[in-house]
């Protein structure tokens, strides 16, 4: 098989973009070309090679550093070939000057360190089920990442089970945090239905990314009993947490669309191919009829010509009017079961009447029982309160003594010799002088 210079310039691209994910890349610049479209055009050079490198305008405007001839930068970029001219070049996505501080330097000892121990290795990765009974997410509640994520889910599959397993994604002790709750999926993951795990947090520098460059993190993302996607920050930003994971989406959304995709894509797919199928069909026999019409063109009388245009037309009408009345059938029939809905949801309160006949019965019932069970209180307060009445007690003989100031004598030495005393009797009073007085003898 021959190919044509344009067939191999696009193999070739297709195969290093393929081969070569999005890498950085350190150098220095030469060369450097802002174009009046914007887009930025440069050579990155070292000791001893350069490559090409373009850089477009919708991510020139995002810079934040101005591009200089000489400088010393690092470049994320995808490997690509210019396909017109065949030249291997650079598409370069962010750019940041070189030499970023200890905590770059710790994620690429800390990324090569376990890639040699083959924590990385594909043949370690796990497939996600294309249709989870349950998604378990971990992020902090108040994330604007989980609020995208939770929509995401609701959008595209509003069934799934989702289970929040919470914890500070930036911070001290976040990463132990995440591995731990990690780790309890191990446990929780076969009670709550869950079949794969979402880590998610929205974009940020590299510090607020750190807890996710953690070796603990890392290490329980491996052990985890259940595959894990991650959604880590934006588009460009890489975690070993990304490397680590079973599935890395380029952002928290990115990882709920993963995560539901079976579900999302299955009606579509099912429509896609019954459309394709109708489309094929249809093409085929559209141009069955061409090519027939177009031998009968070349046969046929004018008179059977207009005769078969009028068979045509009549049998469009035809088809026309049994469309209409299928249409109209199929209208009818929703119309007779939305009826059928409506009238079974219609209220119906003589079917509540027995019900509540029986509650005002009872109300009744308990109203007469209340009102008896009062009335035997009443009398027995009230022969409780005649029993203390002093009046009673008078009439059983006793009497009332009060000395000359209406005071109760309860002790004949309370008072004296000579001295008015009144008697209180049950009937009427009497009034009386002491003439002796009779001390009380005690018992002992």
């Amino acid at each position: 098989m021959t190919l044509s210079v344009s067939d191999l310039n696009r193999i070739a691209r297709e195969t290093l973009e393929t081969s070569f994910p999005p890498l950085w890349v350190r150098g220095e610049l030469s060369n450097v070309t802002h174009a009046p479209s914007g887009h930025i055009y440069f050579t990155l050079k070292d000791a001893g090679a350069q490559v090409r490198c373009t850089l477009w305008r919708s991510r020139a405007q995002r810079l934040s550093i101005s591009l200089r001839a000489g400088m010393q930068v690092e470049l994320r970029a995808q490997v690509t070939l210019y396909e017109p001219r065949g030249d291997y070049q650079l598409s370069v996505e962010s750019v940041r000057e070189a030499g970023v501080g200890h905590l770059f330097d710790a994620f690429v000892r800390l990324k090569a360190k376990l890639e040699a121990e083959g924590l990385f290795a594909n043949d370690k990765k796990r497939s996600p089920p294309h249709y989870p009974r349950g998604v378990a997410i971990i992020s902090s509640p108040q994330a604007a990442a989980l609020k995208d994520v939770c929509a995401s889910f609701a959008r595209r599959a509003p069934h799934l089970k989702l289970v929040l397993l919470p914890t500070p994604v930036q911070g001290d002790g976040a990463g132990a945090r995440i591995a731990a709750a990690l780790d309890r999926l191990a446990r929780i993951a076969p009670v709550k239905g869950l079949d794969v795990v979402v880590l998610v947090r929205g974009g940020g520098s590299i510090e607020d990314l750190w807890a996710f460059n953690e070796e603990v993190v890392a290490r329980a993302i491996r052990r985890c009993a259940l595959p894990v996607i991650s959604g880590v920050g934006h588009e460009t930003d890489f975690t070993i947490a990304d490397f680590a994971a079973d599935l890395r989406a380029t952002t928290p959304t990115a990882a709920a669309e993963l995560a539901s995709a079976g579900f999302y894509a299955a009606p579509d797919l099912l429509d896609r191919r019954h459309i394709a199928m109708q489309r094929a069909m249809q093409r085929r026999l559209n141009t069955l009829q061409q090519q027939t019409d177009r031998i009968a063109l070349r046969l046929t009388h004018p008179r059977q010509r207009l005769a078969d245009s009028r068979a045509a037309v009549t049998a469009l009408a035809r088809r026309m009017r049994m469309a209409m009345a299928s249409h109209t059938q199929t209208l009818a029939r929703q119309n007779m079961h939305l009826g059928a809905r409506l009238n079974a949801l219609r209220p119906t309160p003589a079917c509540y009447r027995p019900a509540i006949d029986a509650l005002q019965n009872a109300l009744q019932r308990n109203i007469r029982r209340q009102l008896s069970q009062r009335r035997t209180q009443l009398d027995a307060l009230a022969a409780h309160l005649d029993h203390l009445n002093p009046e009673a007690v008078l009439s059983r003989g006793y009497s009332i003594t009060r000395d000359e100031h209406g005071h109760i004598l309860r002790d004949a030495a309370a008072t004296a010799t000579n001295r008015d005393i009144t008697v209180q009797l049950h009937r009427g009073k009497l009034s009386a002088r002491v003439i002796q007085q009779q001390p009380a003898i005690d018992s002992d």
